[in-house]
């Protein structure tokens, strides 16, 4: 799924256009309709010539809105440059296109719409020119020119080849396993409650997932999901999504915000970033001046420090750490832009390359100037690990191969991880990079664990008298594989986070107990079994005394031990029975069914029961009529 964005001046037809290609106009605003400006965002989607289906994110052109344009411009994969032919490139065209290259957008087109008031072709042609120079050291220097008229319907087919073109290429936004969808809209249904809308990354969003909104922490779990307002079982990155959550307060949720699963992100109020000052500003920055930063659909107001230099001229790069007023969340690799409050302009932007710095660094330190230079290049620890996100649960030589690293680096990588917990060995044995041992990420291990306990303590609950929940049943609602599963349990019993029961998993701290009512019960079955020890009730007379599920807990606490489907003896009886049969096999060397019978004094269901059961468990064996002890 991806997502297209509309750049350019006020009233040079933007949502006009997108109104002719997708059917919908996307101001949705009365102001907006009123005004014919957009001034909050707008959306749709429309269908290629090849049937892909594409979302559209119509951004305010005013001047006096560009800052709600930052909020929408910076998910997308593909912009449209809109210029119309009456009055060509403008100064907010001027502005969107510098803030296109600082978010360094992949791909892009140039729209001249408008073409229908053009006097002849002699004039598009003089415009094309124009805008071929101003675009000529930006990422959009090769982008194709389309000429459209929405008024008169020319040349939108054209473009829609063009945007296919344009994106077929492009390969689709990675599943990290990792979500997050930047807040652009919220609001709220009738009888459906919070509704946050956003173009996800990253990772994908299901019905059911239990998610967060940060920085404000508020949790609650997604109830519907819609991707161009069809239903949907699952969200994929790049998509525009609407997401239903159920358990958080609206009010509370602003734009900005992002929505994520539980443990996998962090908001930081300190960022370490490489800055690009615009050519254009009217003036230098100075450390500590006050500037605000947008990224994602996040702004916040912040402190720079500039990094090894007292001020940056128009047009420099440097280093900076910005001290934000409020928390927000992102990660290494993200794009930012800084604007100056006042007078307001657009003065620069760049990537982030650390989001989470331990502390304020020391203006002029080397060491901290040569580890951001290595950041910005990225570590080969940061590409191992990037590579393990995509594969979830994974053998080492698989992260491997996929992080096409040398096997050299890939090791030292591999033992970075291990050492700073970002990736957890499953498995024990040599940790190499060319190793089969499974491991996996931090942030999926703490997905995966919490959620084996929430599912072993639900059964606790709604089967207090079980010892656990069978491996199977937990191992198919976990939806892994069963060397995954058996790791991931083996490593939790081996942290003493849950018990392994053999066939069943527990909590560590759980324990069957009855309640008064349950206890009397049980209390008057034992005296059945004391009064005749080796003819006690059958299973079903249990049963049919205490009911089958305190039955069942009898047995899981070794109280009761089953040696057929209808035999059952209390478990200190059933001990002593079978030392007695040892004992006369050991003095006799073989003994009869009528023996045994006669050795217990029970009837001929108890013995051959007893005896079908030790040959079973390989204590005796068939000699003829008679039983002998296994060698």
């Amino acid at each position: 799924m991806r997502v297209i964005g509309t750049a350019g001046h006020v009233d040079h037809g933007k949502s006009t256009l997108i109104a002719a290609l997708t059917g919908t106009h996307p101001d949705r605003l009365k102001e907006e309709q009123a005004r014919e400006m957009t001034i909050e965002l707008g959306f749709g989607w429309m269908n290629l010539p090849n049937g892909e289906e594409v979302g559209i994110v119509d951004v305010p052109g005013h001047r006096d809105f560009i800052e709600n344009m930052l909020s929408g411009i910076g998910g997308i994969d593909a912009a449209l440059l809109v210029i119309a032919a009456d009055e060509g490139v403008m100064p907010q065209t001027r502005e969107h296109l510098l803030i296109l290259d600082l978010l360094q957008i992949p791909a892009g087109l140039i729209v001249l719409t408008k073409t229908d008031l053009a006097s002849d072709s002699g004039w598009l042609d003089l415009l094309e020119t124009d805008i071929r120079s101003a675009v000529s050291e930006t990422v959009l220097k090769d982008a194709p020119i389309v000429r459209v008229s929405a008024k008169n319907k020319t040349g939108l087919k054209e473009l829609l080849s063009a945007i296919e073109i344009l994106l077929k290429d492009k390969p689709s936004r990675p599943d990290l396993n990792r979500p997050r969808l930047p807040i652009d809209r919220v609001f709220s249904m009738s009888g459906f409650g919070t509704v946050v809308t956003g173009t996800l990354s990253d990772g994908h969003l299901s019905i059911g997932d239990e998610v967060e909104i940060l920085p404000s922490g508020q949790t609650g779990r997604i109830r519907g999901l819609q991707t161009h307002k069809k239903k949907e079982e699952s969200a994929v990155p790049g998509s525009r999504t609407a997401v239903n959550i159920s358990g958080v307060n609206t009010d509370l949720i602003q734009r900005g915000e992002v929505v994520v699963h539980p443990h996998q992100y962090t908001a930081t109020r300190r960022i370490d970033a490489r800055f690009r000052l615009l050519k254009e500003v009217s003036k230098p920055i100075k450390h500590n001046d006050e500037v605000k930063f947008f990224t994602g659909a996040s702004e916040t107001v912040a402190t720079l420090r500039l990094l090894g230099t007292e001020e940056l001229q128009e047009g420099e790069e440097g280093w900076i750490q910005l001290e934000l007023r409020d928390p927000i969340v992102a990660v290494r690799g993200d794009r930012y832009i800084l604007r100056r409050p006042s007078p307001s302009e657009t003065i620069g932007g760049g990537m982030i390359v650390d989001h989470q710095p331990k502390g304020r660094h020391k203006r002029f330190d080397e060491t901290v100037l040569k580890s951001l230079e290595s950041l910005a290049q990225g570590s080969p620890a940061d590409v191992l690990f990037e590579a393990a996100l995509a594969l979830n649960a994974a053998s080492l030589k698989e992260m491997t191969a996929r992080s096409r690293l040398e096997l050299n680096p890939a090791n030292e990588a591999l033992n970075e991880l291990i050492a700073d917990g970002r990736l957890v060995a499953l498995e024990e044995g040599e940790l190499s990079a060319s190793s089969n041992i499974l491991a996996i990420t931090l942030p999926y291990w703490n997905s995966l664990r919490e959620k084996t306990i929430q599912l072993v303590d639900a059964y606790h609950k709604q089967y207090p008298l079980r010892r656990g929940i069978p491996r199977e049943e937990l191992k198919s609602k976990l939806k892994l594989t069963p060397r995954v599963f058996n790791a991931a349990i083996g490593l939790l019993v081996n942290r003493a986070q849950l018990v392994d029961l053999r066939g069943s998993v527990a909590q560590t701290v759980h324990e069957i107990k009855f309640n008064g009512q349950d206890q009397a019960r049980v209390n008057g079955l034992m005296r059945k079994f004391a009064e005749n020890p080796f003819g006690p009730p059958s299973v079903k007379e249990c049963q049919a005394e205490v009911g089958e599920e305190i039955f069942n807990a009898l047995i899981e606490m070794n109280e009761l031990f089953a040696v057929s489907p209808d035999v059952v003896f209390k478990k200190q009886d059933y001990e002593l029975i079978v030392r007695k049969i040892r004992e006369e096999l050991e003095a006799k060397e073989t003994i009869t069914l009528a023996e045994v019978r006669d050795l217990l004094s029970t009837t001929r269901k108890y013995a051959q029961a007893l005896l079908e059961h030790l040959d079973a468990i390989n204590i005796t064996m068939r000699d003829g009529d008679a039983r002998k002890l296994r060698k």
